[in-house]
């Protein structure tokens, strides 16, 4: 078993250093006709980093000639498959401008804004890519409204703003859970405007009144009528736009608790005055 893998190894070794020296003489050649046909065989046969360093050279060769879109197209694909996304996304780019009446000049346009999501990181992390990648899209499925790819970009659209809303909706969780309400709050009525039309906007509107509740009740005293105030309002607001909401039970249960913090904020004021 040890001599077999052994021999793997060897032979392994063996086909390395006999590849690198046949395309160190394919590098070496000055037949460009030669290095193209080359080219084109490692691309044909998925090895793009070989196709690559060939392209690179021939792109400048035939640049102007028959022979150079399809290196560009080849060349552009290269840096996509070996995930170099921004020299593709810049090579993308580069085609529709070089070639903008190219039949294939539509695929390098959802390519360039693919580029994007393919740089999209996860949910934690900085999200320029995510936002840039709906942008392009977006432009994407107004330039080319009869593309068969608009379905799909319009699909990457969505996962997009999706990522960016539970972000967000991650950013207000932590101040809640910090205790820091009054940002909690803002940071949720912010989230329910960019996203009016979210599944969770139920679920993102009690929050807003358990961080208002927790907001007015760690207030000073001259503070919280006016902000146990507010939480009734919302509350109100919750039962006019979610009417049949399961989470009806829980607003409820704050407009109770509310309203009996009212009360004994009137009843101290009232003892108040009377002792004065």
């Amino acid at each position: 078993m040890l001599s077999m893998r052994l021999f793997i190894v060897l032979f392994s070794a063996v086909l390395l250093v006999s590849s690198c020296s046949r395309f160190s003489k394919v590098l070496k050649s000055n037949d460009y006709e030669y290095k193209l046909r080359v080219a084109d065989k490692y691309y044909a046969d998925k090895d793009y980093n070989h196709a690559q360093q060939l392209f690179e050279e021939l792109f400048r060769v035939f640049k102007g000639s028959e022979h150079f879109e399809d290196i560009y197209y080849k060349f552009a694909y290269c840096a996509y498959y070996l995930k170099d996304y921004p020299n593709a996304e810049n090579l993308f780019k580069g085609f529709v401008e070089v070639f903008p009446n190219s039949n294939k000049a539509e695929e390098m346009d959802y390519m360039r804004a693919y580029t994007f999501y393919a740089q999209s990181p996860k949910v934690e992390l900085d999200q320029t890519n995510t936002t840039k990648a709906i942008g392009f899209m977006q432009a994407f499925v107004n330039t080319h409204p009869g593309s068969d790819k608009v379905a799909e970009a319009n699909q990457i659209i969505e996962k997009c703003r999706a990522k960016l809303e539970l972000k967000d909706y991650q950013a207000a969780q932590l101040y809640f859970d910090l205790g820091y309400y009054k940002a909690a709050g803002v940071a949720l009525n912010s989230l329910m405007n960019s996203y009016p039309d979210s599944e969770k906007s139920e679920a993102y509107k009690l929050l807003i009144i358990k961080s208002d509740y927790r907001y007015a009740e760690l207030s000073i005293e001259q503070k919280q009528q006016e902000r146990f105030d507010a939480v009734i309002t919302q509350c109100n607001e919750f039962m006019d736009r979610f009417p049949d909401s399961k989470l009806k039970p829980a607003v409820q249960e704050y407009v109770t608790a509310t309203e009996n913090q009212i009360k004994i904020l009137k009843t101290n004021n009232e003892q108040v005055k009377k002792a004065s």
